[in-house]
């Protein structure tokens, strides 16, 4: 047996019963970078890659229970937060966060699935901003998720360095922006951000519909942290791993959505 330290880290999110995203997407993330993955179930959803059909919460008391037994038991390196669906949620989460001060925590603000559902309930967004934003270590919204964070549209490259700089200056300490969904045909651009440097990370578009890349990138950059990087170069390094992870995707399910190879820098040359 290693006498090596093991290296933890917990998702708080949404389950995925399509295995693409959400929880499911994270333990593979972590288990593919050499991390013990631990998680906490927010919500439950029947989902597939053509869409989300149900969502069931459990009691906020239970998701606490789950948050209490994982950090009584095992080190947790840092934190991934997901999928939470209401203010409720998001305040049980908060407070779990103040009791065991996790080093690292990694927020992607999910609220709106790849299908088009929402996740996040409208009451919950102030909630999101004012619990959350403090005790992240990172923010990783898209596009359509900061413009929902900031209230107003991000149409091209320089609406989006905009609104890195006030996305930050609502309380984040540093933002990765997830370039995706911006128009255009040349390179696919993430912009980061903190107090002290800005840094874009370029990678090659492909003509791919995928599903899960958000949950995978977040997950990634928790992973990394694990490892003691620092902040700047786990996110260099998780946007390279995800564009990799998409460039092997494959389509077991019957729609044209993609989903994520996890493990490809086990099996496969790129």
């Amino acid at each position: 047996m290693s006498s090596d330290p093991v290296l933890c880290a917990l998702t708080i999110a949404g389950s995925d019963s399509g295995a693409g995203a959400g929880i499911q997407a994270d333990l593979k993330t972590f288990a593919a970078h050499g991390v013990h993955g631990l998680s906490a179930i927010a919500a439950l959803t029947a989902q597939n890659t053509r869409g989300v059909a149900a969502i069931h919460l459990p009691p906020a008391a239970f998701l606490n229970a789950q948050i209490d037994a994982c950090f009584d038991d095992f080190p947790i390196g840092a934190v991934k937060i997901g999928m939470l669906a209401n203010a409720a949620v998001i305040a049980a989460v908060a407070a779990a966060l103040e009791r065991h001060r996790p080093p690292q925590v990694v927020l992607d603000p999910v609220m709106i699935a790849t299908s088009g559902a929402r996740l996040l309930d409208a009451d919950a967004l102030a909630a999101l901003r004012d619990r959350l934003l403090p005790r992240a270590s990172l923010l990783t919204p898209n596009i359509p998720e900061a413009e929902t964070l900031l209230g107003h549209p991000i149409a091209d490259a320089a609406a989006a360095d905009a609104a890195l700089a006030e996305l930050l200056a609502l309380g984040a300490p540093a933002v990765l922006l997830k370039g995706g969904h911006l128009p255009g045909d040349g390179a696919m651009l993430d912009r980061y951000g903190d107090h002290s440097q800005r840094a874009v990370f370029s990678h090659e578009r492909l003509d791919v519909q995928p599903h899960g890349t958000g949950c995978t990138l977040a997950a990634a950059i928790a992973a990394n942290l694990c490892h003691g990087g620092e902040l700047l170069k786990a996110c260099a390094a998780a946007t390279d791993y995800v564009h990799g992870a998409l460039r092997n995707s494959w389509r077991p399910a019957h729609s044209k959505v993609s989903l994520l190879d996890h493990f490809w820098q086990h099996h496969r040359v790129n």
